[in-house]
Parts: structure tokens; C-alpha cells; sequence
């Protein structure tokens, strides 16, 4: 996080706005949230034939539709038809941006500058990725598409009130979705400002199955994780305080393995399976692999780059075979998310990095997802 005045925040905006674009990827509606206010959907594309579309409405990535070694295109990423299904209690999180605070936070409670702060408890007994009904993943955000020399992509903005989910601080928020335009390179940019100090940890739930959305299974995927230690967890999933390192256990990626060799040796702990946040090796400020995801059949690669300092590994444990885009299921451990992130409950862990943001200081974060076939 560094120094950001606001005036200088206000420049930036005026000077962003002012540029135009052409050939901007166009709004398509995508219906309308259960109180009536519209949603917008953009399709990126780049020369490669490689298409996202993201939605408004929880700043979402709805589809990504990569090649495989054999140039055959499929949809990568779970999701539904329109914004009914991403209401519903079928919805787990699925593409889009959590926060204010993504993963979880002990009891719903933290102190800071003498203050107790209380948040809804959803995940029981803790607050999980950032809230019930105003969390950034339920809010239409404001979109401005663009295209540059980069590629094609969407502002995405949102002013979270002060107190909106009991978080402290009026909380500007933005995204920048980029797809780039000669590699299958999709970047996401965050960044947020304050007017009050206010814990702030965004990331994207997007959940991955390099077969194809709907395919059977991700535990035939191998997964390499760029990350020597990792952050164990009580029977609630909240951090020990503990740094430990992977070697000797099943959360040994350092070398690539194939996701289902070893997960039935979780499945009777507490995360029932793969739920688990790992420390990224390297400096955390600093653009390095997080993560390298494969599909031995298809060929697709998907690797993850990164300069937070921590990725979540999601095994998909509790999809349940809910029907999704075109009609098709997604069964148990059919995706995997790969979250960049601040540690968990990091607000209440003091050994662990600090996510409170200061007022006019910038909250940054960038993620890099990158699809290949080999």
C-alpha cells in the first residue's frame, strides 16, 4: 500500500475518463438484480480467438473460453446463464470479486484504533468473503470498457459507504480487467482508497477446470504452487498464527501433482480437502508465479502470477451438482479456485502481513492468469 493523496486520485480519474478508445467492447444486458438495477455484460477478445466476458454485477468474470493443443476452444470457468443464477443459492462465489475483505475473519470481529468492530456471520462462526447482502460481490459495479495498445478490457468502480457490512471507512474500489491482445494473458488490477483506516483484502473466485466447465472432475489436473510454507488452521478454518512448511504433507506441490493423488489424506480434517492458504516464495510486492495448473488431456495450462503474498487452493468441496452455464452440472470437486491474496484473518493475526488501509493511501493488487496449450 503506498501514499496516494486525494488529489491526486481525483487527477487520475479525470485523466483516465478523458481518454477515448475505439472499438471499445460493447455493453450487452444481462438482465436485471432482483431489485430492478440493470446488469451489463462485456466480451473481451484478442487476436488469438480467446473471449471473456464479465459481468457487472459483482465485478464477475462470467466466461473464458481458451484453445487446447489442438485448437479447440472451450469455457474454463464456472458460471450461470444470467444475473437469476448468480442470485440464487446455487451461486458459490463463482468468477467474481470478493472483499471488502475476501476469505475469512475469526468470529466476525476485529479492533482497530480502539474501536470493536462486529460483521455478519456467514460462514459459522466467522464472516466470509466480506458480507451477506452488500458484499462486492452482490453490488453492480460501474463499468467503462476500453481498448489500448494492450488489449481490450473494463473499469470496473464502486463506492462501498461507510458502515456498509459494518466495515469502517467510505471505500473506493476498482478493478481493471485486461485481456491481452496477441497473448492469452488476462491481468486484474485492484486498487482502493479511504477516508478511514479499514482492513481491505480483494481477490477474484474464479473456479477453473481446464476440461471444461460442466467436465466430471478436477482431481485429474496436475497443480505445481510456487510455495514453500503455508498457514495452518483451527477446526474453523481460521490461521493458527502458524507459518509451517509443506514438505512431508499433501500440500506439497513444489514439484507438479496430480490433484486427486492425495486428498482423500485431508478428507476427514477440517477443510475437507484442499482449503488452504499458501505462502507465495519471493518477495510479496513483486510480479512472481504463484501457481501452474495442467490438463493432461486437453493440453491447456493455465499458470498464475502474483504480487500478493499469498494464494487460497480451493479443491471445489462443496459443489454439489448445481446446473450452471448451458445447462450443464458441476459436480464435487469438478473446479479448483487459485485466490491471490493477503493470509486470512490477517486483521486479528499480528505476525502475520497487515491489510488495514490508511486513509489516502492506495490498496494495490495484481493477478495475472495466463492460458497456454502444450
Amino acid at each position: 500500500m503506498r501514499k496516494f493523496p486525494f488529489y491526486a486520485a481525483v487527477i487520475a480519474t479525470f485523466l483516465i475518463t478523458s481518454v477515448s478508445f475505439s472499438a471499445v467492447p460493447i455493453a450487452q444486458p444481462f438482465g436485471k438484480t432482483k431489485d430492478g438495477t440493470p446488469v451489463e455484460r462485456y466480451t473481451l477478445e484478442n487476436q488469438n480467438g480467446m473471449k471473456v466476458d464479465i459481468m457487472t454485477r459483482g465485478a464477475t468474470v462470467v466466461r473464458i473460453d481458451v484453445p487446447d493443443k489442438n485448437g479447440n476452444f472451450a469455457d474454463v470457468v464456472l458460471g450461470f446463464d444470467d444475473v437469476a443464477g448468480y442470485e440464487s443459492e446455487e451461486n458459490q462465489y463463482f468468477g467474481c470479486t470478493t472483499g471488502r475483505v475476501a476469505n475469512r475473519i475469526a468470529k466476525g470481529k476485529f479492533h482497530l484504533n480502539g474501536r470493536d468492530y462486529k460483521l455478519a456471520i456467514n460462514n459459522e462462526p466467522n464472516h466470509l468473503h466480506g458480507g451477506v447482502e452488500r458484499s462486492l460481490d452482490k453490488v453492480v459495479w460501474k463499468a467503462r470498457p476500453f481498448e489500448n495498445g494492450e488489449g481490450q478490457g473494463v473499469h470496473l468502480r464502486y463506492v462501498s459507504p461507510h458502515g456498509e457490512e459494518g466495515y469502517p471507512g467510505t471505500l473506493s474500489c476498482k478493478v481493471e480487467l485486461l485481456l491481452h491482445k496477441a497473448t492469452n494473458d488476462l491481468q486484474i488490477r485492484y486498487s482502493a482508497i479511504t477516508d478511514q483506516s479499514t482492513p481491505v483484502n480483494l481477490t477474484n473466485h474464479s473456479y477453473f477446470n481446464l476440461a471444461g466447465a460442466g467436465s466430471p472432475t478436477v482431481l485429474n489436473h496436475e497443480l505445481a504452487l510456487f510455495c514453500r510454507q503455508y498457514t495452518p488452521v483451527d477446526e474453523t478454518l481460521i490461521p493458527t498464527g502458524a507459518i509451517e512448511s509443506v514438505t512431508g504433507t499433501p500440500l506439497d506441490f513444489l514439484t507438479p501433482h496430480v490433484i486427486g493423488e492425495r486428498i482423500d489424506k485431508l478428507d476427514d480434517g477440517p477443510t475437507i480437502g484442499y482449503d488452504h492458504n499458501f505462502v507465495i516464495d519471493g518477495k510479496a510486492d513483486s510480479l512472481r508465479l504463484a501457481a501452474k495448473l495442467k490438463d493432461p488431456a486437453s493440453g491447456r495450462v493455465l499458470t498464475v502470477k502474483t504480487d500478493q503474498p499469498g494464494v487460497q487452493f480451493y479443491s471445489g468441496n462443496f459443489l454439489k451438482g448445481q446446473t450452471g452455464k448451458l445447462g450443464k452440472t458441476y459436480p464435487h470437486r469438478s473446479a479448483i479456485c487459485l485466490e491471490t491474496q493477503f493470509y486470512p484473518d490477517s486483521i486479528n493475526q499480528p505476525t502475520f502481513p497487515g491489510i488495514v488501509l490508511e486513509p489516502w493511501e492506495e490498496y494495490t493488487h495484481e493477478c495475472v492468469y495466463s492460458f497456454s496449450a502444450e
